[in-house]
């Protein structure tokens, strides 16, 4: 009986092991451990005069404390009903401040204690830096005095920062229009101790409505009763010193702009009914206009529960869209209205007219434009020039308008008209500059435009400066970078001052900002001093590398080879890809190079850099298209494409003669997950993959997923085919599934991984599944993120390296 009882126990730990394995948090290796705890630099705000900057601190990461707190999902948000402020909230942990032109850093004094800073703001003139900081019990407002770096505390800890903006600047700088908790706020419903007084229901009308899969959509009457206490608030003017009046009484805010003269306030609220099947971006929702007392002078939009939409990236719904006040004038309202009903299926000469609506609108609005295609953005200049753009999502076609606001009359004129994803005939963006009402607004001297561009090529990355003559068209080369070595970036452009402000880095030199003298163009003068906190892989070597695909498409991706590694002895290292699907209309624009050797190597959990270091070599950002040209969608041949671009990677680098091509394993994220589970299931390529927080299951998401617009009805076999899940039977190469235990991405539910799981471990596949507590679609507490690393190095050590 001993014996057989023994026995019996053996055998229940042997199978609870391999169903289950407890394991506490793990770190991985040193070489990986020292480059994942490096301090992360600070980031930069600079005001529109780069007279002062800003030094933003954050922690290299989030803990687990930080992500276990109290949570409710609701309307496609997450917010902690305790502190009124999102529950994924990253914050700022200190803030410095230094004049740009020989200043040294000043700690900003006043701080709070263990500061959780987030929402900075300007003042109009930028002499005052308004942000929030959330304490244990709520979010308070503060406000930075930029000469002075000292800091105070005006209100709080009472702000409602759970939806939309949470405070916005008067032009005066000294007041603040802020949302706060109304007083008399109900308390929120517990499941478990408020029971249902009934079931859930839900019906359909028989009218198609083919939305995405969203997430954190309310669920229950119960849920609709707390959503509408959280996102409620009291709008308050409040002064510098804390002085409050109310401006609002209760109700569901979710934007409140200023009119550029100060004059009026564009409120907009949300209303009942919501749904259960879309965001509260599509409740409906009211806009008015209020002038500073509070009184009504206009309701100017009225947009009904959007439930139901057309099919396609391309469609919109009815009404006015895109509500905004003009940069260029005192207190003028622009919108879109779509002339196509929002449906692409429609067949009209133009698709978007846009009109402006001068305030007090007591008169009609004024049709500015009407454009081709879908509108995609508006830049607002002087009286006689703005800039419009549109695009069509079915054909990657984008088209820039010149046109003059005073006279609508007169045609626009079309400047560019390309291919979106055709980056190295980009012609760039317009330079905007602030205005005296405190806006951006096209920079315009004698006549010119100015335009930046990252100036992509075949022969690499040369960011230019053009002027843009906007009677003739005529273009202009101010400057253009010739770095070879380094990468520089134009962040903008003082055509008065004669400057550029720039960003220049290498892969050893952290990126710091200068100042280029345009007239005098190698003339640099160095504005931050960050230093490289990586010198750990100083050594290591990096390359853009550039291949054919089997069809003869173009190709690339940034190889890293170990510190010391002898290119001529040519040891045979295993191999890491980590890539990311991205689709294509035209092979022109898939064939072309995005990627700089020369940017900074910056490594983190997001890629395979870190494993540089354990004797690896990695290929990363390897180009993987899909193209689908004319009739033909991308995914109609995803599989033999993603097979392709695989197979062109791998020979690329066996053909340097570094790898051994048996020893290579396949890595990514998200819709790089999806191509990881595929290339292990329709390949023999690679010896192990890793896949995070992935979908698997196309089935699942059937009204579209990524650039996929057809649903599943539309082409079934497109759907089946692409899906890992339903191929599960022919996966026989160990894979390494992550997924995040409350991942909030639209179609990556965490089931995704859970079924696919019980998928591969039924058909007895080789694969192990880790799901992160509390981590959402991207993954932020230390904790998690080491053992992140420890399992993947663990992972390659078993099934690549040996």
């Amino acid at each position: 009986m001993k014996t057989l009882f023994t026995t019996t126990l053996l055998y229940i730990a042997s199978f609870c092991a391999m169903a289950q394995e407890n394991l506490s948090y793990q770190l991985p290796s040193k070489e990986i451990l020292d480059l994942a705890l490096v301090e992360r630099a600070p980031s930069v705000m600079m005001d529109s005069k780069m007279e002062y900057m800003v030094l933003r601190y954050s922690a290299t990461f989030k803990t687990l404390n930080d992500l276990n707190q109290e949570e409710l999902r609701l309307g496609g948000l997450r917010i902690n009903p305790i502190t009124h402020i999102s529950s994924q909230q990253t914050y700022f942990t200190n803030l410095k401040v230094r004049k740009i032109k020989g200043g040294e850093e000043m700690q900003v004094q006043g701080l709070p204690e263990n500061p959780r800073i987030a929402n900075p703001k300007f003042s109009k003139d930028e002499k005052k830096l308004a942000f929030t900081h959330t304490t244990d019990t709520g979010v308070e407002l503060w406000v930075l005095d930029i000469a002075t770096a000292q800091a105070k505390r005006i209100c709080g800890p009472t702000l409602n920062a759970s939806i939309g903006s949470v405070y916005s600047w008067y032009t005066d700088n000294e007041h603040l229009l802020v949302k706060l908790l109304p007083d008399n706020l109900p308390a929120l419903l517990d499941a478990k101790k408020n029971l249902p007084k009934g079931p859930t229901i839900a019906k359909s009308e028989g009218i198609k409505s083919q939305n995405r899969t969203f997430q954190d959509l309310l669920k229950t009457p119960m849920d609709e009763q707390n959503f509408e206490t959280l996102a409620s608030s009291e709008l308050y003017t409040i002064d510098l010193n804390g002085r409050k009046t109310l401006y609002k009484p209760k109700d569901l805010y979710i934007a409140e702009n200023m009119s550029p003269n100060g004059a009026y306030i564009m409120i907009t609220t949300i209303a009942k009914p919501f749904s259960y099947i879309v965001p509260y971006s599509r409740f409906p929702n009211k806009t008015n206009v209020y002038d500073m007392e509070g009184k009504l002078i206009k309701t100017i939009n009225e947009v009904p529960l959007t439930e139901i939409m057309p099919k396609g990236f391309s469609a919109v719904r009815k009404g006015k869209r895109s509500l905004g006040w003009r940069d260029d004038e005192e207190a003028t309202f622009a919108y879109v209205v779509a002339l196509d009903e929002g449906n692409p299926e429609n067949k009209v000469e133009y698709r978007d007219e846009i009109f402006t609506w001068k305030a007090p609108f007591t008169e009609e609005p004024t049709s500015m434009l009407k454009l081709k295609q879908r509108f995609d953005g508006i830049q607002w200049g002087d009286e006689h020039t703005a800039i419009a753009s549109d695009s069509w999502y079915d054909t990657r076609n984008t088209k820039t308008y010149l046109f003059d606001p005073f006279d609508p009359s007169k045609q626009a004129s079309i400047i560019f008209d390309r291919n979106e994803q055709d980056v190295y005939h980009d012609p760039g963006s317009f330079e905007m500059t602030r205005n005296e009402l405190g806006r951006y607004v096209l920079a315009i001297e004698k006549g010119q435009l100015f335009l930046t561009g990252q100036g992509l090529s075949e022969k690499g990355e040369f960011p230019f400066v053009k002027s843009f003559d906007r009677n003739t068209h005529q273009q202009h080369k101010l400057y253009q970078s010739t770095y070879t070595t380094k990468k520089e970036s134009i962040i903008s452009v003082d055509t008065k001052k004669g400057y550029v402000l720039v960003r220049i880095e290498s892969p050893t030199e952290f990126p710091n900002y200068y100042f280029r003298n345009l007239k005098s163009a190698k003339k640099l003068t160095q504005i931050t001093f960050i230093k490289n906190p990586f010198t750990s892989i100083e050594g290591i070597t990096k390359e853009v590398i550039h291949y054919k695909r089997d069809d003869g498409l173009d190709l690339s991706g940034t190889l890293y080879l170990p510190k010391g590694y002898d290119k001529q002895k040519k040891e045979k290292l295993p191999l890491l890809i980590w890539a990311y699907p991205e689709e294509f209309k035209d092979k022109q624009s898939a064939g072309q190079n995005k990627s700089n050797p020369n940017e900074f190597t910056y490594p983190n959990y997001g890629s395979f850099v870190y494993w540089v270091t354990k004797g690896y070599a990695i290929l990363d950002d390897a180009s993987f298209p899909i193209i689908g040209e004319g009739k033909e969608e991308p995914n109609d041949r995803f599989l033999p494409q993603l097979i392709a671009d695989a197979k062109a990677a791998i020979d690329a680098v066996d053909q340097l003669g570094f790898i051994n091509r048996k020893k290579v394993a396949i890595g990514g994220h998200s819709y790089g997950a999806f191509m990881t589970a595929n290339l292990l299931t329709h390949s023999d390529l690679f010896a192990c993959g890793i896949a995070r927080s992935g979908a698997y299951n196309r089935t699942l998401t059937p009204f579209g997923f990524q650039s996929e617009q057809r649903n599943y009805w539309d082409v079934p076999k497109v759907y089946n085919e692409m899906s890992p899940f339903m191929n599960a039977d022919k996966m026989k190469t160990p894979l390494l599934l992550v997924h995040g235990e409350a991942d909030n991405n639209p179609g990556t539910f965490t089931l995704q991984t859970e079924r696919y799981f019980q998928a591969l471990k039924g058909l007895g596949a080789p694969v192990r599944m880790v799901l992160l507590p509390k981590e959402s679609h991207s993954y932020a507490a230390k904790e998690n993120i080491l053992h992140l690393l420890w399992e993947q190095d663990t992972f390659l050590e078993k099934h690549l390296k040996n």
